[in-house]
Protein backbone atom coordinates (compact mmCIF):
# COMPACT_ATOMS: atom_id res chain seq x y z
CA UNK A 1 0.00 0.00 0.00
CA UNK A 2 1.30 3.45 -0.95
CA UNK A 3 1.29 6.06 1.80
CA UNK A 4 -0.45 9.41 1.37
CA UNK A 5 2.92 11.19 1.02
CA UNK A 6 4.12 8.60 -1.47
CA UNK A 7 0.91 8.94 -3.46
CA UNK A 8 1.40 12.72 -3.62
CA UNK A 9 4.95 12.28 -4.88
CA UNK A 10 3.86 9.77 -7.50
CA UNK A 11 1.06 12.03 -8.75
CA UNK A 12 3.35 15.07 -8.76
CA UNK A 13 6.08 13.16 -10.60
CA UNK A 14 3.67 11.82 -13.17
CA UNK A 15 2.18 15.28 -13.63
CA UNK A 16 5.61 16.75 -14.31
CA UNK A 17 6.50 13.94 -16.69
CA UNK A 18 3.31 14.19 -18.70
CA UNK A 19 3.57 17.98 -18.75
CA UNK A 20 7.05 17.77 -20.27
CA UNK A 21 5.86 15.25 -22.85
CA UNK A 22 2.84 17.36 -23.79
CA UNK A 23 4.97 20.48 -24.14
CA UNK A 24 7.54 18.58 -26.19
CA UNK A 25 4.80 17.70 -28.64
CA UNK A 26 3.70 21.35 -28.69
CA UNK A 27 0.26 20.17 -27.65
CA UNK A 28 -1.59 21.41 -24.61
CA UNK A 29 -3.64 18.33 -23.90
CA UNK A 30 -4.57 19.64 -20.45
CA UNK A 31 -6.05 22.83 -21.82
CA UNK A 32 -7.97 20.86 -24.45
CA UNK A 33 -9.28 18.38 -21.85
CA UNK A 34 -10.26 21.25 -19.56
CA UNK A 35 -12.09 23.11 -22.29
CA UNK A 36 -13.99 20.02 -23.46
CA UNK A 37 -14.78 18.53 -20.04
CA UNK A 38 -14.70 21.28 -17.41
CA UNK A 39 -15.35 24.68 -19.00
CA UNK A 40 -19.12 24.32 -19.22
CA UNK A 41 -19.26 24.63 -15.42
CA UNK A 42 -15.94 26.28 -14.48
CA UNK A 43 -15.71 28.60 -17.50
CA UNK A 44 -13.09 28.72 -20.24
CA UNK A 45 -10.95 30.86 -17.92
CA UNK A 46 -11.51 28.40 -15.00
CA UNK A 47 -12.93 31.14 -12.77
CA UNK A 48 -16.23 29.36 -12.07
CA UNK A 49 -18.53 31.20 -14.45
CA UNK A 50 -19.22 28.61 -17.15
CA UNK A 51 -22.39 28.70 -19.24
CA UNK A 52 -24.19 26.18 -17.00
CA UNK A 53 -22.76 27.37 -13.66
CA UNK A 54 -25.94 29.27 -12.71
CA UNK A 55 -27.93 26.03 -12.96
CA UNK A 56 -25.91 24.29 -10.24
CA UNK A 57 -26.89 24.23 -6.56
CA UNK A 58 -23.32 25.04 -5.50
CA UNK A 59 -21.43 27.50 -7.70
CA UNK A 60 -18.27 25.96 -9.20
CA UNK A 61 -15.09 27.29 -7.59
CA UNK A 62 -12.56 29.58 -9.21
CA UNK A 63 -9.92 27.00 -10.12
CA UNK A 64 -7.28 29.69 -10.64
CA UNK A 65 -7.29 30.27 -6.87
CA UNK A 66 -6.52 26.72 -5.70
CA UNK A 67 -2.90 27.42 -4.79
CA UNK A 68 -3.67 30.82 -3.27
CA UNK A 69 -6.37 29.24 -1.11
CA UNK A 70 -3.91 26.52 -0.03
CA UNK A 71 -1.11 28.74 1.36
CA UNK A 72 0.51 29.12 -2.05
CA UNK A 73 0.81 25.40 -2.74
CA UNK A 74 -1.11 23.81 -5.59
CA UNK A 75 -3.06 20.90 -4.01
CA UNK A 76 -2.18 18.29 -6.63
CA UNK A 77 -3.39 15.23 -4.75
CA UNK A 78 -6.70 16.79 -3.69
CA UNK A 79 -7.36 17.97 -7.25
CA UNK A 80 -6.53 14.52 -8.62
CA UNK A 81 -8.89 12.82 -6.16
CA UNK A 82 -11.67 15.32 -6.89
CA UNK A 83 -11.45 14.86 -10.65
CA UNK A 84 -10.97 11.09 -10.42
CA UNK A 85 -13.94 10.80 -8.09
CA UNK A 86 -12.40 9.24 -5.01
CA UNK A 87 -12.72 12.48 -3.00
CA UNK A 88 -16.14 13.77 -2.13
CA UNK A 89 -16.77 17.24 -0.81
CA UNK A 90 -19.26 17.00 2.06
CA UNK A 91 -20.44 20.58 1.69
CA UNK A 92 -21.61 19.75 -1.82
CA UNK A 93 -24.09 17.15 -0.61
CA UNK A 94 -24.71 14.95 -3.60
CA UNK A 95 -21.94 15.07 -6.15
CA UNK A 96 -22.89 17.40 -8.99
CA UNK A 97 -19.44 17.21 -10.57
CA UNK A 98 -19.13 14.24 -12.92
CA UNK A 99 -16.78 11.46 -11.90
CA UNK A 100 -14.20 12.01 -14.62
CA UNK A 101 -12.27 8.92 -13.57
CA UNK A 102 -15.13 6.98 -15.16
CA UNK A 103 -16.00 9.38 -17.98
CA UNK A 104 -12.39 9.69 -19.19
CA UNK A 105 -12.24 5.92 -19.70
CA UNK A 106 -12.42 5.35 -23.48
CA UNK A 107 -13.87 1.85 -23.27
CA UNK A 108 -16.74 2.34 -20.82
CA UNK A 109 -19.95 0.92 -22.26
CA UNK A 110 -18.46 -0.40 -25.49
CA UNK A 111 -19.38 -0.75 -28.32
CA UNK A 112 -18.73 2.78 -29.46
CA UNK A 113 -16.08 4.58 -31.46
CA UNK A 114 -12.82 5.07 -29.58
CA UNK A 115 -10.47 7.71 -30.95
CA UNK A 116 -7.22 5.97 -31.98
CA UNK A 117 -5.25 8.67 -30.16
CA UNK A 118 -6.52 7.21 -26.89
CA UNK A 119 -5.01 3.84 -27.76
CA UNK A 120 -1.68 5.53 -28.52
CA UNK A 121 -1.94 7.19 -25.12
CA UNK A 122 -2.69 3.83 -23.49
CA UNK A 123 0.75 2.48 -24.29
CA UNK A 124 1.65 -1.05 -25.35
CA UNK A 125 -0.63 -2.62 -22.73
CA UNK A 126 -3.65 -0.77 -24.19
CA UNK A 127 -4.64 0.07 -20.63
CA UNK A 128 -7.71 2.28 -20.22
CA UNK A 129 -6.51 3.10 -16.69
CA UNK A 130 -3.40 4.69 -18.21
CA UNK A 131 -5.61 6.79 -20.50
CA UNK A 132 -7.72 7.96 -17.54
CA UNK A 133 -4.63 8.81 -15.48
CA UNK A 134 -2.98 10.72 -18.36
CA UNK A 135 -6.13 12.73 -19.07
CA UNK A 136 -6.58 13.67 -15.40
CA UNK A 137 -2.90 14.55 -14.99
CA UNK A 138 -3.05 16.70 -18.12
CA UNK A 139 -5.93 18.71 -16.61
CA UNK A 140 -4.02 19.02 -13.32
CA UNK A 141 -0.94 20.24 -15.16
CA UNK A 142 -3.02 22.86 -16.97
CA UNK A 143 -4.68 24.02 -13.75
CA UNK A 144 -1.33 24.27 -11.98
CA UNK A 145 -0.09 26.57 -14.77
CA UNK A 146 -3.02 29.02 -14.55
CA UNK A 147 -2.88 29.71 -10.83
CA UNK A 148 -3.08 33.32 -9.62
CA UNK A 149 -0.25 34.61 -7.45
Amino acid sequence: MVSFGGKCLVVAGLTAGFAAAAQAEDLDMGRSEFRSSCASCHGADARGKGPVSNQLKIPPPDLTMLAKNNNGVFPTNAVYETIEGSKTIPAHGIREMPVWGERFNPIVNLPHYVDPDYWKMAGPEQSPEVVVRKRILAVIDYLSRIQQE
